[in-house]
């Protein structure tokens, strides 16, 4: 099955998802942002996974998603804190589908694409 990465997602994120398979995920990550908005575009699912963007290669662990809705809003942000102002953040409604584990990675350009097997419930717990 062929998923779009989103790359850095907290623990808490994942395991929240876990106990509830419908969540709705803030996103400011540019590259996290583009991932959604090819996701939606191509109608892929989503790959989400703790490790970073650099991290993910055959062999990574995450959970499959279905991207129901997406909402785009541009926030303000103290300029105390960054050197921009405005950042975009995207809300993502997304329906957990599975476990799965990343067999094949293409990387292209900012968007990274991935070929996932999906885990069978005794393959979950192993190592």
């Amino acid at each position: 099955m062929e998923a779009v990465v989103l790359a850095g997602i907290s623990r808490r994120v994942l395991e929240e998802l876990l106990k509830n398979p419908y969540r709705t995920i803030e996103l400011r990550s540019a590259r996290n942002v583009l991932a959604v908005e090819e996701a939606l575009e191509k109608a892929m699912k989503l790959f989400l996974t703790y490790d970073p963007f650099g991290d993910v290669d055959t062999g990574t662990r995450g959970l499959l998603t279905e991207l129901i809705g997406v909402e785009e809003m541009e926030t303000r942000v103290p300029w105390e804190e960054s050197d921009e102002r405005e950042v975009t953040v995207c809300r993502a409604r997304v329906k957990l589908v599975g476990l799965g584990r990343v067999v094949e990675v293409e990387r292209d350009g900012s968007v990274l694409r991935v070929r996932v097997r999906e885990l069978m419930p005794h393959e979950i717990g192993m190592g």
